[in-house]
C-alpha cells in the first residue's frame, strides 16, 4: 500500500492538529484516508440526492477501517441551462469539476477516493479526475430517474411549448405534464449523456458491476454505495490504481458498449478526454470502426421505447456485456480487483438478477423486450457514424440509428446561422423549409464553450415534415436525447478556421451516412467540380476573420485553451503516453 497521507504527516505537523479540531480521533490519523467527493447540491435532480449515497460510502469506508472525508463541488444541469447563455458554461464545468477534485485530492493528500455523480458533465469530470490522479478510486453512479407518465419524459416539453404557443395544447395540460414528467431524482429517463456516462463508468471498469442506472429510489443504490466504500479500501491495500484499469482494451470495451446501448454522441468527446488524462490516444475513428461491428441491442428512449430504469431491471450492463462478450476484452482488470470475465461469471450466478427482472412484469415486459439478443438486434450496426468531407476534414459525428431511412442520404440548400437562437427564430417564423440543411456555426469549444443544440434539434425532430426532410449541421454538440438527422462536432470548428466558417446560405450540402461523407457539393446552388469547390472554400477563408465574443472569466479561460471537440474538448494538458505506460507496468 502506498500511503501518501502518512508520508505527508512526517513533514507537515500542523495538518494533524487541524484535523483534530473536527471529527478526527488520534486513531483516525493512522487510518487509510479516503476522499469521498460528490456533486451533491440543490442544482438538479441528478445531484440533489447524492448526500444519501455519500453517507453510505462513508459507512463502507468506516466499516473497512478507513477514515473518509467528505468534499463537494456541485455541477449544473444541461436541461436547466437550455435556451439561454447558461449553456455556454456546461462543458467548461466538466473541466472545472475535474480540476477541483484534483485540488482536493492532492492538497491534503488522500490515499484513495470514491466519487459519486449522475449528471451529464459530472460523471465524465469524475472519470477524468480518476484517470488524472491515479490513486485507488471507485465511481458510484447516482442512478436513474423514475419513469414519467406513460413512460414519457421531459425532452417532450420543447415541442409541447410550441404547441401551446400555437394553441394546439392548453397551458394547463402543459403545466400538468411539466409537473409530472420528472417524478424522482436521478439522471433523466432516456439514454442521454448522463445515463450513457454512468454506463461508461462501469464499462471502463471504474464502477462496480451492475451499479450504473440503478433506479434512484431503489434501496439497492444505497447498498451499492456502501459496497464501494468498503471496496476502495481493498483497492488501497492492493495498490490497484486506475492506470492498471484504464488500458486501451478497457476503452475499446466501453466503445463496444456505447454502440450496443445507442449511447449519446457526447460520450465520444468525453471518452477521448478521459483517455487523454490516462495517456491513451483515442480518436473518433475507433468509435466508427467498433460501431460498424457491434449492433444496437438496448431499446431505451429517446430513439427507443423504454426509460432507462427498465434497462437496470433487465440486468443492466452485466447482462448486455454477457450478450456481447465475444466483442469484448474479458481479461481487463476492474475495481472489483478481478477481471471482467470474473465479474460476468459472478453475475450469471447472482439470483438477484432474476428478482430484478420481475419488476419488468409490472410493465408486462421481460428482459428481451429491453435488451435484444445478439441474434436479433434492434439495429444491425451501432449508434454512431464518423463523417468526413470538405465541410469537416477532421470529422463529424451523427447518431445514425436515430435517423430515418429516407434521411440516411440528404442533399439540400444550406441555411446558415451563427447562433442557435437565430435558427430557432427562423424555424418558428416558418423560414426553414423542407429539404434545407440548417447550419449553425461558432458553437465549438473554442468559440462559446460548445453549447448543446437540443432546442433546435428537438423542434426539427418533432415536426412530422421537417424530421424527414431537413438536416442540422453544427460544430456544436447535441444532447443525448437528440433524434433525427443531426450532424455535430464538426472539426475543425468555425472559430478555428474550419470550412464551416466559409459555408454560405445557398450552398448545397450533401450528407451521406452510408458512405460516411459530408460535403459542400454546389457553390451558391451552382454545380462545380470538387477542385473548384475546394478553391472557393479556400478563397472564402482568406477573407474570414474570427469573431471576438468578448468572453471574460471562466469562459475566457476555457475557450482560450480548449481542444477540438473530437480531441476531447478539454483544456487540460494530457498525460504523456510514456508516463502512462510506465504506471501500468
Amino acid at each position: 500500500m502506498n500511503r501518501n497521507s502518512q508520508k505527508v504527516r512526517q513533514i507537515s505537523f500542523e495538518g494533524d492538529a487541524l484535523r483534530m479540531s473536527m471529527d478526527w480521533t488520534v486513531d483516525d490519523l493512522d487510518r487509510v484516508q479516503v476522499l469521498v467527493e460528490s456533486v451533491h447540491g440543490d442544482s438538479h435532480p441528478s445531484s440533489y440526492h447524492l448526500a444519501e449515497l455519500v453517507g453510505e460510502i462513508e459507512k463502507g469506508v468506516f466499516q473497512a477501517g478507513g477514515k473518509p472525508a467528505v468534499y463537494t463541488t456541485t455541477d449544473i444541469c444541461d436541461g436547466i441551462a437550455q435556451a439561454h447563455r447558461g449553456m455556454h458554461y456546461s462543458l467548461p464545468s466538466r473541466d472545472m469539476i475535474a480540476n477541483m477534485v484534483e485540488i482536493h485530492a492532492a492538497a491534503t493528500p488522500f490515499d484513495a477516493m470514491v466519487l459519486s455523480s449522475a449528471g451529464d458533465k459530472a460523471v465524465p469530470a469524475h472519470l477524468m479526475a480518476i484517470a488524472r490522479l491515479d490513486i485507488p478510486a471507485i465511481h458510484v453512479p447516482g442512478g436513474a430517474m423514475g419513469a414519467g407518465p406513460c413512460m414519457r419524459s421531459n425532452e417532450e416539453l420543447w415541442h409541447m411549448s410550441v404547441e401551446v404557443a400555437e394553441n394546439a395544447m392548453s397551458k394547463d395540460e402543459f403545466l400538468a405534464f411539466q409537473r409530472a414528467c420528472c417524478p424522482t431524482c436521478g439522471a433523466c429517463q432516456y439514454m442521454g449523456t448522463a445515463a450513457t456516462m454512468q454506463v461508461m463508468a462501469e464499462a471502463l471498469g471504474l464502477a462496480l458491476p451492475w451499479s450504473a442506472l440503478i433506479p434512484a429510489t431503489n434501496a439497492e443504490i444505497r447498498r451499492a454505495a456502501r459496497t464501494a466504500g468498503r471496496q476502495v479500501m481493498n483497492l488501497a491495500e492492493a495498490d490497484i490504481r486506475p492506470s492498471r484499469i484504464l488500458t486501451r482494451e478497457a476503452f475499446e470495451n466501453a466503445i463496444a458498449v456505447h454502440s450496443a446501448i445507442g449511447g449519446s454522441l457526447n460520450a465520444v468527446m468525453h471518452l477521448i478526454a478521459i483517455a487523454r488524462e490516462a495517456g491513451i490516444r483515442l480518436d473518433a475513428a475507433a468509435f466508427d470502426d467498433i460501431h460498424r461491428r457491434v449492433p444496437v441491442l438496448v431499446d431505451t428512449k429517446t430513439a427507443g421505447k423504454y426509460p432507462t430504469e427498465l434497462f437496470w431491471y433487465a440486468g443492466g450492463l452485466p447482462q448486455l456485456m454477457l450478450d456481447i462478450r465475444d466483442c469484448l476484452h474479458l481479461d481487463v482488470l476492474t475495481v472489483t480487483g478481478g477481471t471482467l470475465r470474473d465479474n460476468l461469471a459472478a453475475f450469471e450466478k447472482d439470483e438477484m438478477r432474476n428478482f430484478a427482472e420481475m419488476f419488468l412484469a409490472n410493465y408486462k415486459l421481460n428482459r428481451r423486450d429491453v435488451i435484444y439478443p445478439l441474434s436479433k438486434p434492434l439495429k444491425p450496426e451501432g449508434a454512431l457514424a464518423l463523417l468526413r468531407g470538405n465541410l469537416a476534414p477532421a470529422g463529424a459525428t451523427i447518431k445514425k440509428f436515430a435517423v430515418a431511412d429516407e434521411m440516411q442520404v440528404h442533399e439540400g440548400p444550406a441555411k446558415v446561422f451563427d447562433s442557435e437562437r437565430e435558427a430557432v427564430d427562423a424555424l418558428l417564423a416558418k423560414s426553414i423549409e423542407p429539404g434545407d440543411v440548417v447550419v449553425i456555426r461558432y458553437q465549438g469549444p473554442k468559440a462559446v464553450g460548445m453549447p448543446e443544440m437540443f432546442f433546435i434539434s428537438e423542434l426539427i425532430a418533432s415536426d412530422p415534415v421537417l424530421s424527414r426532410t431537413t438536416s442540422l449541421v453544427t460544430d456544436g454538440r447535441f444532447s443525448g436525447a437528440t433524434r433525427g438527422p443531426c450532424v455535430g462536432y464538426l472539426a475543425p470548428e468555425a472559430m478555428d478556421g474550419g470550412p464551416i466558417a466559409a459555408v454560405r446560405t445557398g450552398d448545397v450540402v450533401r450528407i451521406d451516412i452510408p458512405n460516411r461523407s459530408i460535403d459542400i457539393v454546389r457553390i451558391e446552388g451552382a454545380a462545380a467540380e470538387p477542385a473548384v469547390i475546394a478553391k472557393a472554400i479556400e478563397e472564402r477563408l482568406k477573407l474570414w476573420e474570427a469573431p471576438d465574443f468578448g468572453h471574460v472569466g471562466v469562459l475566457r479561460q476555457y475557450t482560450s485553451r480548449a481542444a477540438q471537440a473530437l480531441e476531447g474538448g478539454s483544456c487540460s494538458t494530457p498525460r504523456p503516453a510514456a508516463t502512462a505506460e510506465a504506471k501500468r507496468a
